[in-house]
């Protein structure tokens, strides 16, 4: 149970250090002067939506008290 409680700890460490890193990289350059276009970014804000309710749903009614 450490080790993966480990594992998971370092795993989050390289998610946020990717997310920060890859944010201002998917929000695409316009090529006619408009509005840049987010749908890269959103197509990582909805993984991030689903770690977090993947996780809720493991300490609501999975994890071992």
């Amino acid at each position: 149970m450490i080790m993966l409680k480990k594992m998971l700890e370092e795993m989050s460490v390289a998610v946020v250090g990717l997310l920060a890193i890859a944010t201002p990289v998917l929000a695409n350059a316009p090529e006619g002067g408009g509005a840049p276009d987010y749908s890269g970014i959103t197509g990582l804000y909805y993984v991030m939506i689903g770690g977090i309710l993947a996780y809720g749903v493991y300490d609501t009614f999975l994890k071992k008290s």
